[in-house]
């Protein structure tokens, strides 16, 4: 059946809409691509003896384009989909993904990935005073400048930007500035300790 398995990218994608995102699934995506160059050869083939005078060939090249444009839009929702989630884990996770979604990507999407931390670091840098601001450190709004936190593995020697050298132990407690330990607690690293 025409764009079927271009139908199974979008229902694998409905599967993992709110889940972690699953692995790329290049041998589909490549069979859809395959299909819609076999479609796209057999409408040319079509097309030219259409323009040699031969007759009935029209509906045929007409489905294989609605098929043609079927598949276009399940792969450009199903890749658009994927980057959109890969954009929200790069504000969640930081510059660096944990490796078990790493490895569910394709190597364009980790390309893109790398390109898209590029720019957003370049943006960064290039708004506010004193080197920039970090866009991705309160995702959202603070009540509290200092947060108590609790550490959840030996992590070593942290620096905070006053200079002082805190010391990252297991079970360890600090009473530290949000802006520098967000990214530690989006790595799992530090625990946010909530009183009451």
């Amino acid at each position: 059946m025409l764009a079927e398995k271009a139908l199974e990218l979008i229902a694998e994608l409905q599967r993992t809409i709110d889940s972690t995102l699953g692995p790329y699934n290049e041998d589909t995506a490549r069979h859809v691509l395959e299909e819609m160059k076999a479609l796209f050869e057999q409408n040319q083939k079509d097309v030219s003896a259409t323009v040699a005078g031969e007759n009935g060939l029209f509906s045929g090249v007409q489905l294989r384009h609605a098929a043609l444009e079927r598949n276009k839009r399940c792969l450009l929702a199903y890749i658009y989909n994927r980057l959109q989630h890969i954009k929200k884990m790069r504000w969640e996770f930081g510059s660096v993904l944990p490796s078990d979604v790493k490895l569910n990507l394709g190597e364009q999407e980790v390309q893109w990935f790398g390109k898209y931390n590029k720019l957003l670091a370049n943006y960064m840098r290039s708004i506010g005073d004193h080197g920039g601001l970090d866009l991705t450190q309160d995702l959202k709004p603070p009540k509290t400048l200092f947060i108590e936190v609790r550490c959840l593995m030996d992590h070593g020697e942290f620096e905070t930007q006053d200079g002082n050298i805190v010391l990252l132990k297991k079970n360890s407690q600090h009473f530290l500035l949000r802006s520098e330990c967000e990214h530690l607690i989006r790595q799992g690293v530090l625990e946010h300790i909530v009183h009451g």
